[in-house]
């Protein structure tokens, strides 16, 4: 038996947990998931003892693959409502800002090759990003101060992939460039830092 697999998932008080037709539903204090199930496997719910149990119907591979993956799933579900996950991103340099507008998040993160505007000036690039069902953005720092101080938000909700692919997504827009460091990353992500080029001058 997978040795993922065949351990119990511990439910919460706060957690409810349905089963039936080969779908599992959780419910607690951070949302509800629902997520259907392959065949090769079966899942019950023992109440009494606040615990889901995970088996295989074969010793096949794809059976044993797909036993750890399911018990996996779905102990991220039952903490994803329980507690959620979250991702904290920064955002450095100068100008560089982010803002909520409804249920989109807009970042203005440099000069991305938008072209000049009537007055020749580059135009400043604006992200405007439809924010997904289940998933909450909250702003804390709207701006960055210089290259030191980031604009910070925080990326969270129940569904584990869906927070983590989000911020992913949005880190994707303007990632950590090696120089300055400018960029968008992740609270605590050690970016690798190169130095610049030196030009030197003298006479011949």
């Amino acid at each position: 038996m997978s040795r993922i697999g065949k351990k119990p998932i511990p439910v919460p008080p706060a957690v409810k947990v349905e089963i039936s037709d080969r779908t599992v539903r959780t419910k607690g204090p951070k949302g509800e998931l629902v997520w259907s199930f392959p065949a090769e496997v079966a899942v019950e719910y023992d109440a009494p003892a606040a615990q889901i149990r995970v088996q295989r119907s074969n010793d096949q591979a794809r059976s044993r693959a797909l036993h750890g993956l399911t018990r996996a799933l779905i102990a991220n579900m039952v903490v994803g409502v329980d507690q959620g996950y979250q991702h904290k991103l920064e955002i450095y340099g100068t100008g560089y800002n982010c803002n909520l507008k409804g249920n989109r998040l807009l970042l203005n993160v440099g000069f991305m090759g938008r072209g000049v505007d009537a007055s020749g000036k580059m135009r400043e690039a604006q992200f405007d990003i439809p924010i997904p069902s289940g998933v909450t953005v909250t702003v804390e720092v709207p701006a960055a101060r210089g290259d030191s101080e980031p604009a910070r938000l925080t990326v969270a909700g129940p569904d584990k992939q869906a927070v983590g692919h989000f911020a992913a997504e949005i880190r994707k827009i303007r990632p950590p460039e090696p120089y300055k460091g400018k960029g968008i990353r992740y609270a605590g992500e050690h970016v690798r830092r190169k130095q610049g080029k030196a030009f030197a001058s003298g006479s011949g």
